[in-house]
């Protein structure tokens, strides 16, 4: 289960970025996630908090986004939604150069820290 490497990842990063800026706590953890980066969402939740505790991190939500795999065909320029399993030939020339532009992402979008941190103005603030 490689879910468990991306969220010790995610959260080491985001724990760091934390004491970095002074923050208490971790309030929200933004997540995109491309359909074809093969992470099952309910796999990553589950880890996400096995890998939080004893961070600043610990109680914070896992928040994805989930980012649906498109290609475009290099000859002819149509582009669609490849889907699960992926379906990369062209729907309209059967063109074999196929582009993926969208799918396979995998970042952190944004944190919310939820203690402020020295120097801030009030609310939470935000890393992203």
């Amino acid at each position: 289960m490689h879910e468990m490497s991306i969220a010790t990842a995610v959260v080491e990063q985001v724990d760091a970025a934390a004491r970095r800026h002074g923050a208490d706590a971790v309030a929200r953890v933004r997540l995109q996630i491309g359909e074809l980066a093969g992470v099952v969402p309910a796999a990553l939740d589950f880890c996400f908090e096995l890998a939080c505790a004893g961070t600043l991190v610990a109680g914070a939500v896992l928040e994805t986004e989930a980012v649906p795999a498109r290609a475009r065909c290099e000859p002819c320029a149509v582009e669609w939604a490849v889907g699960m399993p992926p379906d990369l030939g062209c729907p309209h020339c059967a063109g074999g150069r196929v582009e993926l532009l969208a799918g396979r992402e995998l970042q952190i979008l944004g944190v919310e820290w939820a203690g402020r941190p020295p120097g801030a103005g009030t609310g939470a603030g935000q890393e992203g």
